[in-house]
């Protein structure tokens, strides 16, 4: 394979006729819209009852694996703004194989993903409505985020920007009221920085549960890997890129770490949980009127949001796919607004398949939906650090505006934590499913790989 310089001009000429509409603000927010969704709203419920007060440590090394994760990709997003990617990248700098297992990986991953949004949206429908079947819910969004996504990349950047600014306000709003709250509480009413230890220690699962919860907070981060799907649609890529990434990190970082301490100090730890969101018990603790309704109201759009920006990547996705021969023609074609419309229907297989899980098995469908999704998501993160040290010694083109720091050492540092992780999950009860779905899926795509595709090739 060659590297000259322009050499990746094929594949960014075959995934070429979407169009170029989104702005640097939306990108960033977009970005801010998936990482800010389920993941930190519903799931932070799952890491609290790994780590307790400790999964701020865990969220910390989630945050610096991000941070890390999003040098290495934007860097690579500036050189080559494509809707590929990174599973462009690693077919371009490592090869063929390496691009058909990264994009399919993760576009499985980002459907159960969708998956879980939908069904936390049923969760945080019994609040105001315990007994209307939470399959309704799934329909009924579903069907108007697919709307959305149908209609034009403009019209989707336009719905994300707001859903993204509410959650953005809402947040803020939770961290200023949450902190008026703990400064003013008297000492005897149980709320206060006190419950970092009161109730078991700061450890109180021990290290161990401190390094089970970093694998849910790589779940809450999944999707800041959006800005670099979404540097195929924007106006100004390389800018936008960059804008977006300096923003991102360090806002998600920010609202991570402030609001769940802030969680940890007005409840305790030990009454966390995924019944209902954990921000919602928080609010309902401060006696606040009708705040806890609000919330919930916020975490509802929050799931909403990030369920719109992940049918947005994972269509993306399927589209790179079929225009690099890996999927159905058909995937590739684009409507008359430059939108992939069947690949946006192939997308929502994990729509189906959680209202299925809501309808027959609800207790289980959050927590199956996140062991299956994470599987992809891990295995991307790693393949982008591993195609970022590939990159950095095979790219020949012109001087990048965009540079990663602390290189190599943040690319290996960041994929030795990655595969660390990815093992971890063996030894948990509630994610061993996900290496066992993950080896199998891989050892389908290989032979279908070997058996048609490298034929082809």
């Amino acid at each position: 394979m060659s590297f000259e310089r322009g050499s990746f001009e094929t594949i960014i000429e075959r995934e070429k006729g979407l169009h170029r509409s989104l702005t640097a603000g939306q990108m960033s927010m977009i970005a801010i819209g998936g990482a800010i969704g389920t993941g930190l709203f519903l799931g932070s419920g799952f890491a609290i009852g790994f780590a307790g007060p400790s999964v701020l440590l865990s969220y910390a090394i989630g945050a610096v694996i991000a941070l890390l994760l999003m040098g290495a990709l934007a860097e690579m997003t500036v050189a080559h703004p494509t809707s590929g990617s990174f599973g462009a990248y690693a077919e371009f700098y490592i090869g063929p194989l390496a691009g058909f297992l990264v994009r399919y990986a993760y576009w499985s991953a980002v459907v159960f993903a969708v998956g879980t949004e939908v069904s936390a949206v049923a969760v945080f429908m019994k609040y105001w409505f315990a007994n209307v079947p939470g399959w309704y819910w799934i329909v009924g969004f579903s069907g108007a985020l697919i709307g959305v996504n149908a209609a034009s990349v403009k019209v989707y950047g336009v719905i994300e920007y707001a859903f993204s600014m509410l959650k953005i306000v809402a947040i803020v709003a939770f961290i200023l009221l949450g902190a008026v709250f703990v400064y003013g509480a008297p000492t005897s009413s149980g709320v206060g920085f006190s419950n970092f230890t009161a109730h078991g220690g700061f450890f109180p699962h021990g290290l161990k549960g401190m390094w089970f919860a970093v694998i849910v907070s790589i779940f809450s981060y999944l999707n800041i890997e959006t800005i670099a799907v979404a540097a195929g649609e924007a106006r100004d890529p390389q800018r936008a890129v960059a804008k977006a990434f300096r923003s991102t990190v360090f806002r998600l970082v920010l609202f991570y770490l402030l609001t769940l301490a802030l969680m940890l100090a007005i409840v305790p730890w030990t009454q966390a949980s995924t019944d209902e969101s954990p921000f919602v018990k928080v609010m309902a603790a401060t006696h606040v009127p009708y705040a806890a309704g609000v919330i919930n109201f916020v975490v509802l759009v929050a799931a909403l949001s990030a369920m719109n920006s992940q049918l947005y990547i994972t269509t993306r996705m399927m589209f790179s796919l079929s225009r690099a021969g890996y999927a159905p023609a058909r995937f590739g074609r684009l409507s008359a607004n430059g939108v992939p419309t069947a690949a946006l229907s192939v997308s929502t297989i994990g729509i189906a398949l959680a209202t299925v899980l809501t309808a027959f098995w609800p207790a289980m469908a959050f927590g199956l939906m996140m062991s299956l999704a994470i599987f992809g998501a891990m295995f991307a993160w790693l393949m982008i650090f591993v195609t970022h040290l590939f990159f950095r010694v095979r790219y020949n083109g012109p001087p990048l505006s965009f540079r990663m720091i602390l290189h190599p050492v943040g690319s290996v540092l960041g994929a030795v934590l990655m595969a660390a992780i990815m093992i971890t999950t063996a030894f948990t009860d509630e994610f061993r499913m996900t290496l066992v779905y993950g080896f199998a899926f891989m050892a389908v795509l290989i032979g279908v790989y070997a058996i048609w595709y490298r034929k082809r090739t």
